[in-house]
Order: C-alpha cells, then sequence, then structure tokens
C-alpha cells in the first residue's frame, strides 16, 4: 500500500518547519539514504533522507510552504507495482477543519486503520521503531500486518535501528483490540469567556500606527522560538541575580604570556574562552549548582556542559561545549571557534546546541558595562559578562589604583539554585578569572 512521508521532528523543539526545497519530484525512484527534501526548522536548515525504496507518487507540500506540522504527511511513497491511482486523499485534518470523530458512527463499524509510519527519517538523528507516535516498518511489513489484523505498535522490531521487517509480522497473531476509554465530560460554565490573548494582536499595534511609514518584518522560524522561549522564561522562572566586579589584570597579563608561547602552533585564546573554563571549573567546584529544573524534579549532572549564546541575523543559539572542565583552554577556542562560525550559516545539528546545566552571554565586546540575562530552559543559571573598562579601586595596602574591572551578572533560577549556593558557585568563577594559573591545575 501507498506510504505516506511524514514531516519529520529535526529538533528538540521543533513542533512545525518551513519545507524549503524538494530534491526529488513525482516520479523519482529513491532508495534508503536518498536525500529528499530540505527542511528550515527553528534554529537551521537540514537535510531529511529517506528509509525505504520506491517512487515518490505524490508531493502533497509544495516548496517553500511555511508551518508544516510535525507527523503532517508531505509525500506519498510507492513501492513496487502500486501506481498514482492507488493513493488515496490524505486523511489529516487541516487545522481549521473540526477533528475526526473518535467514535465510529454505528456499533457494528470497524474503526479506522492506523496511520501508515513515515517513510523517512532526518539526518543526521537514527531512525528508532517508534518516534513521537510513528511507527517504522517495511512496507511488505505493513501489509502483512494488514492483511492479519495486527497492531504494529504491539510489535518489536528485529531490523535495523528497531525497524519492523517481515520476519517481525509473519509470526504474530492479532490480539483483539482494548475498548477505548472513554473521558468523563468537562462540566460547561454557562458564560465562560475564552482567555484573552497575553498581549495585543497584531491587528491592534497596526491601528496604532496608521498613517506612519514602517516596513512589516515576517518571522522566521528562528524568531518565533526566540520570542516562545525567553516568554516562558520570564513567566515562568523565577529569576534573582548576583552582580560581582571581576580584577583582570591578572588574566589579561596571563593570557599574553600563553598566546605568545602558542603563536607557533596559530592559537589565540581569547578572553572568552578563559571565562568558558572557569565557569566549567566552578560547576566541578560546587556541585549542587550543576543542576536543570525538570518539571517536578532536578537533575544533577556530573559533566561541566557549558553553552555560550552566539548572535546570528535574526536571533541567537547556544552551542554546548560538553565536558568543558576536562579540555585545555586551546581545545575549548579551537571548538568555540567551530560551533560559532556554523552557529552563523545556521549548520549546528541539534545535539550541539540542546543540553548544557550552564550559560555565558557574552556582550563585553560590544561595549556593554553590564546587563541581566535571561535563563534559557531548563538551564539552571546563565551568566551576563560585560566589557572589561579600566576603572579607580582600592588596593589591598589602601592605596587607590587602576585595575581592568569586568562587570558580570549570574542570573539564577531560584527552584534549582538558592541564593547561597548561586553566591558560593559566582565566587568560585571569580576565584578562577583572578588567579588564572589555577585553571591549569
Amino acid at each position: 500500500m501507498p506510504t505516506e512521508i511524514l514531516m519529520p521532528a529535526l529538533s528538540p523543539t521543533m513542533e512545525d518547519g518551513t519545507l524549503s526545497k524538494w530534491l526529488v519530484k513525482e516520479g523519482d525512484t529513491v532508495s534508503a539514504g536518498d536525500i529528499l527534501a530540505e527542511i528550515e526548522t527553528d534554529k537551521a536548515t537540514m537535510e531529511f533522507e529517506a528509509v525505504d525504496e520506491g517512487v515518490i507518487g505524490k508531493i502533497l507540500v509544495e516548496e517553500g510552504t511555511e508551518g508544516v506540522k510535525v507527523n503532517a504527511p508531505i509525500a506519498v511513497l510507492l513501492e513496487e507495482g502500486e501506481s498514482a491511482d492507488d493513493i488515496e486523499a490524505p486523511s489529516t485534518p487541516t487545522p481549521d477543519a473540526p477533528k475526526e470523530a473518535e467514535a465510529v458512527e454505528g456499533g457494528d463499524s470497524e474503526p479506522p486503520a492506523p496511520a501508515a509510519a513515515a517513510a523517512a527519517t532526518p539526518t543526521p538523528a537514527a531512525p528508532a521503531a517508534s518516534d513521537g507516535g510513528r511507527i517504522f516498518a517495511s512496507p511488505l511489513a505493513r501489509r502483512i500486518a494488514k492483511d492479519k489484523g495486527l497492531d504494529l505498535s504491539a510489535i518489536k522490531g528485529s531490523g535495523p535501528h528497531g525497524r519492523i521487517v517481515k520476519a517481525d509480522v509473519e509470526g504474530a497473531t492479532a490480539k483483539p483490540a482494548a475498548a477505548p476509554a472513554t473521558e468523563a465530560p468537562k462540566p460547561a460554565t454557562e458564560g465562560a469567556k475564552p482567555a484573552m490573548p497575553a498581549g495585543m494582536g497584531a491587528e491592534q499595534v497596526a491601528k496604532m500606527y496608521e498613517g506612519r511609514d514602517y516596513e512589516e518584518v515576517k518571522l522566521d522560524g528562528m524568531r518565533r522560538t526566540v520570542a516562545a522561549r525567553l516568554t516562558e522564561a520570564k513567566q515562568t522562572i523565577p529569576h534573582f541575580y548576583l552582580r560581582r566586579d571581576i580584577r583582570l589584570d591578572a588574566l589579561l597579563k596571563f593570557r599574553s604570556q600563553l598566546n605568545k608561547q602558542l603563536e607557533g602552533r596559530g592559537v589565540k585564546l581569547s578572553v572568552n574562552d578563559f571565562i568558558i573554563k572557569a565557569c566549567a571549573n566552578a560547576l566541578q567546584a560546587v556541585p549542587a549548582a550543576n543542576a536543570v529544573w525538570a518539571g517536578d524534579r532536578m537533575l544533577r549532572l556530573k559533566p561541566s556542559d557549558v553553552a555560550v549564546a552566539v548572535a546570528v541575523e535574526g536571533g541567537l543559539f547556544t552551542p554546548v561545549l560538553k565536558d568543558a572542565h576536562q579540555k585545555s583552554l586551546s581545545a575549548l577556542s579551537a571548538e568555540m571557534k567551530d560551533l560559532a562560525a556554523r552557529a552563523r550559516d545556521r549548520k549546528l545539528a541539534p545535539h550541539e546546541y540542546v543540553g548544557g546545566t550552564f550559560a555565558v552571554s557574552n556582550l563585553g565586546m560590544f561595549g556593554i558595562d553590564n546587563f541581566d540575562a535571561v535563563i534559557n530552559p531548563p538551564h539552571g543559571a546563565i551568566l551576563a559578562v560585560g566589557a572589561g573598562v579600566k576603572k579607580p579601586v582600592v588596593g589591598e595596602d589602601g592605596e587607590l589604583a587602576v585595575a581592568t574591572v569586568m562587570s558580570v551578572t549570574l542570573s539564577v533560577d531560584h527552584r534549582v539554585i538558592d541564593g547561597a549556593l548561586g553566591a558560593e558557585l559566582l565566587q568560585a568563577i571569580v576565584d578562577n578569572l583572578e588567579n588564572p594559573m589555577v585553571m591549569l591545575a
């Protein structure tokens, strides 16, 4: 039977995407591993490859279409002997259409057959037997299962990556389906009003600027995601802020010496490299702060996985430097340069910007003295880094001197880290940066 190719979830935060470009056309024969399309997620444009062989019978979503929901059919794959006449009209409801009734009218009628599984899977992630409701099975296994009345979701696949193959369904027998559970009707409230949207709508705002010259900027997936996640963060995370001034003179002198010695290897360390290393080491020194909020619990990580905010056109990425406490300054520097370059080209894979417990956001290179950063959930904290500027300070001997001082602000999730623990973490960061030699111990 024809198999629907579904819109894949190419990142953990992806709910819909843009089908940027088809690399196949109707009538093309494809094999497992062939690239079918380029799909723009909320973070990047990624290739989407086939896991089944067959013929592209029909393309359901034209290239350039935005807002295609994850698991929505985007094309139909035909197997040998099938033609376009075998394709049934897609039954997936449109966003504005009412949902299909769960119970079939007439007690003798059979319930609708399970939706066909996806015939393709994203790159680079490997497919699983079941992924977000999608079941991966070969066309032949699917046909045998239909003839025998088998429920594919109850069968464990023995093929590559858990895929259900012919041998898995040949010896299986059908089990009577359990009666669907009926949800108790919710009591209706007379005169209840729908929830008001958070903020003014587009038409309301536009009316305020009638007669003024402006350009309407359409939101892409990244900007929509940034807006949604940061709004959620400020509304749901109980932020509190800890501020410190850090003297950089010892670090700047040490950095200059190291860069001279590393010049022959083509390595040039930045102040940000030292900040990343200082934060990674501080999380090891204060392990209770190396944690994230997980809804009804906390997760405390053992490695120091530090995310770093990278500004890109239209938004930002937070690539994660995993095991940063175990890496040398030169290794961190090279990895950060690579991640930042690929972030600006939107070439990062999802596993490179997902995770971490802690983040660094540095606006010092733009001359910003200090600022408060918004925590990127589920992180427990983020360090906002300002510029290093020369300021008058009082020395240990009580005399006035001039020093290079950098202001930092630690934004903390109070659900994960209390005030005293946050202060201890920030003190560890300060100690590392004011005594940079200890970071090499």
